[in-house]
Order: structure tokens, then C-alpha cells, then sequence
């Protein structure tokens, strides 16, 4: 069994209790922790339309479950290298980033990671302001949303079930893992019970499986995007890993709690390719049905709710409530705090960096962002993809490749230690980082904003549909070449009970 034993106190620029490694007595997660997790953050609304929005761009229900679950097998791979740093040495992302940044470096990429988690909890608190007002309607037998406001382009209905939904959130802030855990735990089994319920629903109202299945893919013979199927898979396939490309840089925030390797690892591998697996089924065959049964793909689980009618509803619409808090704390606020908090310990806690990351979710607007499906995973997916891509190849490479494991932990708290190099900069990996992201910056102007970058050749489009791989084998290989033979001068090796 892995400890990091470590009585560093650092520098109080670079150290304070939340970033601290965490000791024997923290180290509690076992597998079942880790499986409900992941169960947990899976089973979620944006999960849904991920799987949903594939229908909806014109695959079939096979087509868009196996998307996924491939994109979610080839994720788990770094999930599980940059995770066991996390469980060997006990330190959050915010620290381990110093190794291969540096001490100054590390804000960075930590900003970086944490933007992106800000991004994600506006959106998610969108979807539950979405529910509620839902729910209300619902019982109240009107559409309670109302005409869009000037600069906002949502109802007031809509504007004040975001902001109540916020607020509620915030209850939670004072609360620490392990009440995330506990929620997770409890509440998995839950929302697991609700999504096969819909599908229920939806294999009855289709008349069966048969005409589910039986949808053609849009690319086929006849169909709308006959001969576009690459086209459109190669960069949804991109979106699919990057989805939870961001919890593969920060997942030592969790696996920092876990008691062994073997338990992060276990929990991990059965909580996330089989789970994602599941909730892509369920979703693109409910989707599916909705094109039988309405005409159209309804690709939002809240939309498809508000269509029925019932105390089903009622459970339906809680359950995403509930499920939206628990993933949202989880997958979102948890990293960005410790981020924010990294950024300046000595005046940044935890909490205030909770606080931070729920503003920045208020003012972006994140609706824009779910506008539709191409923004939602062509641009917003991808975009970040192509961002964190090329830190998560520099992570792996550094602690893999350069250092083989081995960490100085004292020195990753330390202005003198070995982490330093010029000013608390590594010029090396920020050259990584600039090679990785470079390739993939016109193919996301043209995508973005093509009437004033659509003259970018199509050669960059082409690059772009592979942007967190092209990111992350970039950079990757360009770190490990520039730093090879210039590792930590001290390595402290973990002692093992």
C-alpha cells in the first residue's frame, strides 16, 4: 500500500491545508468509492445529450452508443496514468502540475483547467434551473419561461430558475469530499433506476425495440448525409474523449483519497467505460424512439420530460435535479477550487475558490453554450479538447517518461526546491504546451467563427477533427525530447506500509 509521508509545511506562497498531501488517515476511498463516483458524475444530463446530440446529428442508435463507449475506453488510459500520482504521492492536480511547469509555471495550466470546470458548472447549472422551471410549469399547467430578454436571449423564467438553482448550489460549498462522496454513494443506484425508467417508457410508446433500431443512420444510401459519415464521426469521436478530458488532468484530486492503487484503478475501470456505456444506450435508444414517436430527435432529457405527463414526470425531473447537484459539485467545483486556490494559497482557500468558479459559471452565459448540438460538441467539446489535450501529454510525459514515477514531494512546496527552474518557469514544457495547442488554433477559428476564418484551408479542419490527439502526442513527444536527461536532481521515493 502507497503513502505519501510527508511533514512539508512549503512556502506560504506555494502551500496551505487544502493543497497539502494528504495522510493515512485521508487515504479511505476504496474501489466502490470510485465506481460510484463515476457512476454518479456519468449519469447526468450532459452525459445524455452527448449520446443524444449524435442521434440528432444523424448516426444511428449503434452508431452513437459505440462512439462512445470507445471514446470513454481510450480516456481511461490517461484517467488511470496521471491518477496514480494522485494515490502514490497524495497531491491535488494544482501541485503536481509544478513538477513539469514549475512553481510559477503551474498557475497556468491550472487557470487553464479551471476556466474550462467554470465552463462546465454554468452549464450544468443551466440544465437544473432548467428542470425546476419545468417541474413549476408543469404543476402550475403553463409555460412558465416567458419572451426572451434583450442581451440575455432567455426568458425571465428561464434567467431566474438559473439563478435559484445557483443559489441552492452554494448551499454546498461549506461541505467537503466527503460529503460528495457520501451523495455520489447514495445516490447512484437512484439515477441508474430513473434513466432505465425512461427507457422503458420509450421502448413502450415506440411499439417495441424493433423500430428503435431500425432508424437508418442519416449516412446511408438515401439519407440526408449520404457519404459524410467520417466527416462527422472523426471529430464527434475527438469530442467523445474530450469530455472528460478534463477530469483526466485533475482526477489526483480524487485518487489522492484512495487507500491503494489497486482501488483507484479498479473503481475507476469499472465506473467509467461500462457506465458511460450504459447511459449512451439508454440515451440514443430513447432519442431514437423520440424520432418514431414525434418526428424528430428530442436530444434533451429536460425537453423530452416536459412532453410527458404523470407523477413519472415528477421522479424524472427530481432525480436530474438531484443528479445535477451531486455531478456538478463533483466533476466541476472541486477541481476548480483547488485550482484557484493554487493560484494564491496564502489568501485563496478551498471555499474561496468554490466561490470564484460559481461566479465565473453565472456570467458566461452558459446557455449560448447549449444552443445546439454543434456548438455544444464542435465547438465547446473539441475547443477545450484541443486546450487540455496538450497539458494532459506533458503531465504523462513528465511523470512517466522524465521522472519515471519519482517525485521530490517536499520540493513540489518548496521556492528552492528542484521544481524552480528559471523563476519558477520551466521554459521547456510552456514550448510543449505552445507546439500542442498551435496545430489545432486555425482549425478552431474557421469552426467557430467561419465567416471570418473560413478561408483557412481544409488541411487545418482535417487537423482540427483530432485535436486532443494531436494535442496530447504533440506535446508529449516534444517534452519528453526536450527534457530528457534533466529530471529532478532528488527523487523521493513514497514509503510503502
Amino acid at each position: 500500500m502507497d503513502h505519501a509521508q510527508t511533514h512539508a509545511t512549503g512556502d506560504g506562497t506555494l502551500w496551505n491545508a487544502d493543497l497539502a498531501p494528504t495522510d493515512a488517515t485521508q487515504r479511505n476511498w476504496r474501489w466502490w468509492h470510485f465506481a460510484a463516483l463515476w457512476v454518479g458524475m456519468v449519469v447526468a444530463v450532459p452525459t445524455w445529450m452527448l449520446a443524444a446530440g449524435l442521434i440528432e446529428q444523424g448516426m444511428s442508435a449503434t452508431q452513437a452508443a459505440l462512439t462512445v463507449v470507445l471514446g470513454n475506453v481510450v480516456i481511461l488510459v490517461p484517467m488511470l496514468l496521471i491518477g496514480h500520482s494522485g494515490t502514490r504521492y497524495g497531491v491535488p492536480f494544482a501541485v503536481l502540475v509544478r513538477a513539469s511547469f514549475g512553481t510559477v509555471g503551474a498557475r497556468l495550466p491550472a487557470l487553464a483547467r479551471a476556466l474550462v470546470a467554470c465552463g462546465w458548472y454554468g452549464i450544468q447549472t443551466w440544465i437544473g434551473g432548467e428542470a425546476l422551471l419545468t417541474l413549476l410549469g408543469i404543476f402550475l399547467g403553463a409555460d412558465l419561461r416567458g419572451p426572451p430578454l434583450p442581451f440575455f436571449g432567455i426568458g425571465l423564467g428561464q434567467l431566474l430558475a438559473f439563478m435559484a438553482f445557483w443559489l441552492v448550489q452554494l448551499l454546498f460549498v461549506r461541505k467537503g469530499l466527503l460529503t460528495i462522496r457520501r451523495l455520489e454513494t447514495w445516490t447512484a443506484p437512484l439515477k441508474i433506476v430513473a434513466c432505465v425508467a425512461l427507457l422503458w417508457w420509450a421502448i413502450d410508446a415506440a411499439g417495441g425495440i424493433g423500430p428503435i433500431f431500425s432508424a437508418p443512420s442519416a449516412f446511408g444510401p438515401g439519407g440526408a448525409k449520404e457519404g459524410q459519415f467520417w466527416a462527422v464521426w472523426l471529430p464527434s469521436m475527438t469530442a467523445m474523449v474530450g469530455f472528460w478530458g478534463t477530469l483526466a488532468l485533475n482526477i489526483p484530486d480524487f485518487t489522492r483519497f484512495a487507500k491503494t492503487q489497486r482501488d483507484q484503478m479498479i473503481g475507476q475501470t469499472l465506473g467509467l467505460p461500462p457506465t458511460m456505456g450504459l447511459i449512451a444506450l439508454i440515451s440514443v435508444m430513447t432519442t431514437s424512439a423520440t424520432v418514431v414517436i414525434y418526428g424528430h430527435a428530442i436530444w434533451d432529457p429536460v425537453a423530452l420530460a416536459g412532453t410527458l405527463s404523470g407523477p413519472f414526470v415528477l421522479l424524472g425531473l427530481i432525480v436530474i435535479a438531484v443528479d445535477t447537484v451531486s455531478c456538478n459539485i463533483a466533476a466541476n467545483l472541486v477541481c476548480s477550487a483547488y485550482d484557484f486556490a493554487s493560484l494564491s494559497p496564502s489568501r485563496i482557500s478551498y471555499r474561496t475558490g468554490a466561490l470564484i468558479t460559481a461566479v465565473i459559471g453565472l456570467v458566461i452565459m452558459p446557455w449560448k453554450l447549449m444552443a445546439s448540438t454543434d456548438g455544444y460538441i464542435f465547438t465547446w467539446l473539441t475547443g477545450y479538447g484541443a486546450l487540455l489535450g496538450p497539458i494532459t501529454g506533458i503531465l504523462i510525459a513528465d511523470y512517466w517518461l522524465v521522472r519515471e514515477t519519482k517525485l521530490d514531494v517536499e520540493g513540489l512546496y518548496s521556492e528552492t526546491g528542484p521544481y524552480v527552474y528559471g523563476n519558477g518557469w520551466n521554459p521547456r514544457a510552456l514550448i510543449a504546451l505552445a507546439l500542442g495547442i498551435a496545430p489545432n488554433v486555425p482549425g478552431f477559428l474557421k469552426v467557430s467563427a467561419p465567416g471570418l476564418f473560413g478561408g483557412f484551408g481544409e488541411v487545418w479542419s482535417v487537423i482540427y477533427t483530432y485535436a486532443w490527439f494531436v494535442g496530447v502526442g504533440v506535446a508529449l513527444a516534444s517534452y519528453a525530447l526536450m527534457m530528457r536527461g534533466r529530471g529532478a536532481p532528488l527523487m523521493l521515493e513514497p514509503q510503502t506500509a
